[in-house]
C-alpha cells in the first residue's frame, strides 16, 4: 500500500514542477478528493448510499471538488487544483489529468446506451482547465482536450481538441501526445488560443493542399503507365 501511495505521489510530480517533496503533493485538494472518492465509491458499490453521498458531501466541502460516488476512476488521477464536476455514470482511465474547472457532464439517458449519460475517458487524457466534456462519449486514450473547450463528440485517440464546439487541431497524434502537455493546450505559436479559429480554418487548407498534391500527382501516375502501355 505503502508503495503504491508513493508511485501515486511520484507520478503527480511527474506531471507537476510545483511541488519540492511528495510531502507537498499530500496537501493537494485533488489527492484528498481521489483519497474520499476511493471510499464513497466502495460505500456506493455495497449499496450504502446515504453514506456514500455523505462522504461526498464532506469531501465537496474540504476541497471543492464534487466527484459523484459512482463515477469509475482508474490508477493514478490527477485533479490539478478544485472546482471540478465529475458525472455519476463517467469512466477514468489510468494516469488522466484534469485541471480546474472542468465537467464531465451527463446528458439524457435515453441517447446513451445502457444509462450511462457521462463521458468514458480514455488512459493518459489531459483535458485543460474549463473544458466541457459533456454526454456518454468516448474520449480515446492520449487525447488532449484544450483549455475551455466544449466536447460533445467522440475523440479519435491521441487528437487535441479546442475550441466551442471543439474541433481536432489535425497535429499528428504521434506528435500531439509525444509528451505531457500541460492543459492540455498547445500553446505554441502555431496552436495559439487567442487565434484557434483562424488557425484551424489554416490547418484545414494546408491538409486540403496536401490532399490536393497526393491526387494530382496519383492522376499523373495513372496516366503515365496508361501512356505506357498504349505504347
Amino acid at each position: 500500500m505503502a508503495s503504491g501511495l508513493v508511485a501515486y505521489l511520484d507520478s503527480i510530480k511527474a506531471r507537476d514542477p510545483a511541488p519540492r517533496s511528495r510531502w507537498e503533493i499530500l496537501l493537494y485538494p485533488g489527492v484528498w478528493a481521489l483519497g474520499f472518492h476511493r471510499v464513497a465509491h466502495w460505500l456506493f458499490r455495497g449499496e450504502l448510499y446515504f453514506l456514500a453521498r455523505l462522504v461526498n458531501h464532506i469531501s465537496r466541502m474540504l476541497t471543492a471538488i464534487d466527484i459523484h460516488p459512482g463515477a469509475t476512476i482508474g490508477r493514478n488521477f490527477f485533479i490539478d487544483h478544485g472546482f471540478v464536476v465529475i458525472g455519476e455514470t463517467a469512466v477514468i482511465g489510468d494516469d488522466v489529468t484534469i485541471y480546474q474547472h472542468v465537467t464531465l457532464g451527463g446528458t439524457n439517458p435515453t441517447s446513451g446506451e445502457g444509462g450511462s449519460r457521462h463521458p468514458v475517458i480514455g488512459d493518459g487524457v489531459i483535458i485543460g482547465s474549463g473544458a466541457q466534456v459533456l454526454g456518454p462519449i468516448l474520449v480515446g486514450p492520449r487525447a488532449r482536450i484544450g483549455a475551455n473547450s466544449v466536447v460533445t463528440k467522440d475523440v479519435p485517440e491521441g487528437a487535441t481538441m479546442v475550441g466551442i464546439p471543439a474541433r481536432n487541431t489535425l497535429v499528428a497524434a504521434e506528435q500531439s501526445s509525444a509528451s505531457f502537455l500541460p492543459y492540455g493546450t498547445p500553446c505554441s505559436e502555431l496552436y495559439d488560443p487567442a487565434t484557434q479559429k483562424l488557425e484551424l480554418l489554416n490547418c484545414e487548407v494546408e491538409q486540403l493542399r496536401k490532399r490536393l498534391t497526393e491526387l494530382l500527382e496519383e492522376r499523373d501516375r495513372t496516366r503515365s503507365a496508361r501512356g505506357g502501355k498504349r505504347a
